[in-house]
C-alpha cells in the first residue's frame, strides 16, 4: 500500500471522480440527547476532485498516491475500505477488488473529501455488481460509513438535514464560478463543535433554494443564511478569518464563506475569468492551496 506521488496505474476497470462537497449554508438546528447536532445545509459539489479507480476481482485493498496522500492516514483506516466492507456486509456474493485513490483534495478542510471518496467507492462497487446507487443496501451502507456519505452518492445539489441523513430531491443550481482556499492547516469537526456555543435561539430549518431563479437571486438567498460554525472555527484557527478577508477583498467577489466545519473557504465570482484571476492573485501572495472551480450548473 503506497503513499507515493506518481503516475496512475494503467488500465483500471472502473474510475470515478470524487468531487469536493461544499456547504453553501450550514445552520445548526439543535443538539440531540445523544450529543449529536442536527443541521440544515444546502450542499453542492465543486469540480475539484479526488479520483478513485477500481480493479474488479483483486483482493480488497487500497493504494493512495498524489499530493495529499500522506495526509490521508493509513489506507486500512480509510473510508473507502469502510464503505466497501459495509456494502459487502449487505450484499451476499458481492464482487470486491482493489482501489487506487489519487488524493488531490486537502484533508481536514471541510470539503468532505473522505466522504466523497467513500461514496465513489460505493458507486464503483455498485457499477461492478450491477446495482443501482438507489438500492437500499447501497444507501444503508453509505449511512453506516459516515454522516456525509449519503449526500455524496450522486453528487447532486441537495438540502441536507438531520444528521446528514435527511436529503431533499436534487436541486438545480445556476452556474457559480468560485475559488476554493485551504490555508494548509486541517481542522477536526469535533474540535469545532467542542467550542461551538449558540448565542441565540436554535435556528429553524429553512428552504434556501427551490431551483428557480438566477444566480443573483440565489446569492441573495445565500446571504440571508450563513455557516453557524464559522465563529467557532475561527476561534480555534484564526487564519480562517484571514482567508475570508483575502477572498472578500478580491475584485468582483460576490460572497465568501467557510465550508463545513472548516478550514477551507470559498468565494463566488461573476465569471470563470474573474475566479481564475482571483485564484492567481491569492496563490501569488501565500502558500495556501488555491483552486479556481465552479459549483452548480455546467
Amino acid at each position: 500500500m503506497s503513499f507515493e506521488v506518481g503516475d496512475a496505474p494503467a488500465g483500471p476497470d472502473f474510475a470515478e471522480p470524487a468531487f469536493a462537497k461544499i456547504n453553501l449554508t450550514l445552520r445548526i438546528i439543535g443538539r440531540r440527547a445523544d450529543g449529536y447536532h442536527e443541521l440544515d445545509s444546502l450542499v453542492c459539489f465543486a469540480r475539484a476532485a479526488d479520483r478513485l479507480t477500481f480493479r474488479l476481482g483483486a483482493p480488497l485493498a487500497l493504494d493512495m498516491y498524489g499530493p495529499r496522500a500522506s495526509a490521508a492516514g493509513p489506507p486500512d483506516q480509510n473510508l473507502v475500505l469502510k464503505a466497501a466492507r459495509a456494502l459487502g456486509d449487505r450484499v451476499n456474493g458481492i464482487k470486491l477488488g482493489h482501489f487506487t485513490l489519487l488524493k488531490r483534495l486537502p484533508v481536514g478542510a471541510g470539503l468532505g473529501g473522505g466522504s466523497a471518496d467513500a461514496a465513489a467507492a460505493l458507486r464503483l462497487l455498485a457499477a461492478a455488481n450491477r446495482l443501482s446507487i438507489s438500492d437500499p443496501r447501497v444507501v444503508t451502507a453509505a449511512l453506516a460509513t459516515g454522516a456525509d456519505v449519503s449526500v455524496c452518492l450522486d453528487q447532486k445539489p441537495r438540502s441536507m438535514r438531520g444528521l446528514g441523513d435527511i436529503l431533499s430531491v436534487p436541486i438545480d443550481l445556476p452556474p457559480l464560478p468560485a475559488v476554493l482556499v485551504f490555508p494548509g492547516i486541517p481542522l477536526a469537526t469535533k474540535d469545532v463543535f467542542a467550542v461551538f456555543r449558540r448565542t441565540s435561539a436554535a435556528a429553524q430549518a429553512a428552504s434556501v433554494w427551490d431551483g428557480a431563479g438566477s444566480s443573483q437571486v440565489l446569492l441573495e438567498r445565500l446571504a440571508e443564511q450563513g455557516n453557524d460554525l464559522e465563529g467557532a472555527a475561527i476561534s480555534r484557527l484564526p487564519v480562517i478569518a484571514d482567508v475570508l478577508t483575502a477572498l472578500r477583498t478580491q475584485p468582483a467577489c460576490r460572497l465568501a464563506r467557510m465550508s463545513g466545519s472548516g478550514s477551507a473557504c470559498f468565494g463566488i465570482f461573476p465569471s470563470r475569468r474573474s475566479a481564475r484571476a482571483a485564484a492567481r492573485a491569492l496563490a501569488a501572495r501565500s502558500d495556501w492551496w488555491v483552486e479556481a472551480t465552479s459549483f452548480g450548473g455546467a
